[in-house]
């Protein structure tokens, strides 16, 4: 069997290099990512990426599956690439506070059907992010600070394992590859869909406040306040701004899990800080979560880097908030605490953070600017190197990273094991494989 015979063993459409859409098909949310693949497989259900898996394994090729592109490293040379974007069946049970959601589904849809009934998954910044990638790298957002990693909500998967059989994963029926898929990333099988806990919001409180950049260290000193004694409810972040052409700015942008009233009187130091550019403010549904940052849902190209970081002290402050952005995007500060440092006996394979804050650096990634992004990313990170603890969450990884940032060695030596328990021939590939 030939890799064109894919085309009349699967109901989705299968496109070889050569064919009308190809290019497209095989290109990731991020377009500065180059992805050579043998074939792109838009899968129509489990039983066609059960074909694909099949006929993998015979022939000696790899598997990545993208719902989205996101996290693509470009990293995937002659491997079969699997769009899951018809995999995209959502209910909600508002009585059990359950979604149950396929592969291909973004965040922005689970959170209209949820909030419908009062209620939100954990989702990330951006609506267009896909459920899958996010929730299998762990997945933590506005709402992390509350009620922890995104993963940790999971009650099951529904996946289709190295060798093409599909099955449902839980705590009861799986416990170890349970654990796996609950923040180790995609390297252990091809999921299909997610089933996972809903929490209540009654109310959402959030919005952005930015200035003119003149006033960014008394923007930071307003974000440090905020973030040391903030309740769990409440999540805050920093962002520095270089636009191309436009002047630069800073923004602190935030969501408050309760009443307005409450969260104008947390966040009423804003006001503080005269010079105020532009002021989003107000009552937000679950729905409406991606107005706070208002992220970019077009795809683009970009280069980015994350850490964590142990401490705001003098020189982190140097670095990041009096030194100039460019020639970045954009600099943001992350506080975390609350349920992301707790130690979950039932938790998954990502476990807690206690790193206070987290970086997150971004530049456009356009061929004559890439090294010009690179080194500033490079002197950023030299100069924070005593405030760095060496370790990300598995969704701040870039291309050229390694999973083993991602965990400290025993989960790791784990996830490796577990590896190649369930994928000793290596069918399947994470966009950050766990074994190297």
């Amino acid at each position: 069997m030939g890799i064109e015979d894919l085309r009349t063993s699967t109901r989705g459409r299968v496109l070889l290099p050569g064919d009308a859409g190809f290019e497209q098909a095989a290109q990731p949310w991020n377009v500065a990512v180059a992805q050579t693949v043998a074939a792109v497989a838009e899968v129509a259900d489990a039983a066609d990426i059960a074909a694909v898996l099949q006929y993998a394994g015979a022939a000696g090729r790899q598997v990545v599956t993208q719902p989205t592109g996101h996290g693509a490293t470009g990293d995937i040379d002659s491997a079969i690439l699997v769009r899951t974007a018809a995999l995209n069946h959502l209910e909600i049970d508002a009585e059990q506070r359950v979604a149950r959601v396929g592969t291909g589904v973004q965040w922005g849809a689970v959170q209209a059907a949820a909030a419908a009934h009062g209620l939100t998954g954990l989702a990330g910044s951006n609506p267009v992010v896909g459920i899958t990638g996010y929730t299998l790298g762990g997945g933590f957002g506005w709402f992390a600070r509350k009620y922890g990693w995104a993963a940790d909500a999971v009650r099951a998967f529904r996946i289709v394992d190295a060798s093409g059989r599909a099955g449902r994963v839980s705590a009861e029926s799986d416990p170890e590859l349970f654990w796996a898929l609950r923040g180790g990333g995609g390297d252990f099988a091809v999921v299909t869909e997610i089933e996972f806990d809903l929490f209540p919001l009654p109310r959402l409180y959030g919005g952005r406040v930015m200035w003119s950049a003149d006033r960014t260290r008394e923007a930071f000193d307003l974000f440090t306040e905020l973030t040391t004694d903030a309740p769990a409810e409440l999540s805050v972040w920093l962002q520095r701004y270089q636009i191309p052409g436009a002047a630069p700015t800073v923004a602190i942008d935030f969501a408050y899990l309760g009443e307005a009233a409450e969260g104008r009187e947390l966040t009423a130091r804003l006001d503080r800080v005269d010079g105020i550019l532009a002021d989003t403010r107000g009552v937000l549904t679950p729905a409406q979560i991606g107005k706070i940052t208002a992220e970019p849902t077009d795809p683009s190209p970009s280069l980015s880097r994350g850490e964590l970081l142990t401490d705001l002290d003098g020189a982190v402050l140097d670095t990041l908030i009096d030194a100039p952005v460019a020639p970045l995007l954009n600099i943001q500060l992350r506080g975390l605490g609350g349920a992301l440092t707790e130690t979950r006996p039932d938790g998954g394979a990502r476990g807690p953070l206690h790193e206070p804050y987290a970086l997150y650096m971004l530049g456009l990634g356009l061929p004559h600017l890439l090294d010009d992004i690179r080194a500033r990313f490079g002197e950023i990170l030299g100069k924070l190197a005593p405030h760095l603890t060496g370790t990300k969450p598995y969704t701040f990884l870039a291309p050229g990273e390694s999973a083993a940032a991602a965990f400290d060695p025993a989960t790791l030596a784990r996830l490796q094991q577990i590896k190649r328990d369930r994928d000793p021939n290596g069918v399947l590939r994470a966009n950050f494989p766990v074994h190297g």
